[in-house]
């Protein structure tokens, strides 16, 4: 079995959410991308190859239905994983505004580049 030496991990949807995501943390977060589709094979490879049992894991999909019915297999199978959600006026994890992604993810403490977190004129 591989050893990891992060101990963070989030899950997302889609390749986009994944590079948004890459693109504001500077934490040392294994991102795995589930490309929106679950199945148990593949849960259990990904429980398995990850060690997502003694890991601290992190939900963080669209609020849309597909994403929601992911988040609600992933929270049956990962009872201890955290729920991160992106404000619902934007929906999607690639469509969000850099500066509220990295804001939601430093409220989970996962490090984020400060630049991020400057306040936009609104």
């Amino acid at each position: 079995m591989q050893e990891y030496e992060q101990s963070k991990i989030i899950i997302v949807e889609g390749r986009t959410d994944e590079e948004q995501v890459r693109h504001v943390m500077t934490d040392d977060v294994q991102i795995i991308c589930t490309h929106g589709t679950f199945s148990i094979e593949r849960f259990d490879h990904l429980l398995e190859a990850y060690q997502l049992d003694d890991r601290k894991v992190y939900l963080l999909v669209d609020n849309d239905e597909s994403g929601l019915k992911l988040r609600k297999q992933l929270r049956q199978e990962l009872p201890h994983a955290q729920d991160i959600h992106v404000p619902e006026e934007f929906g999607e994890v690639a469509s969000t505004p850099l500066d509220i992604l990295a804001s939601v993810l430093k409220h989970e403490h996962i490090d984020v580049n400060p630049v991020f977190l400057i306040k936009r004129s609104r």
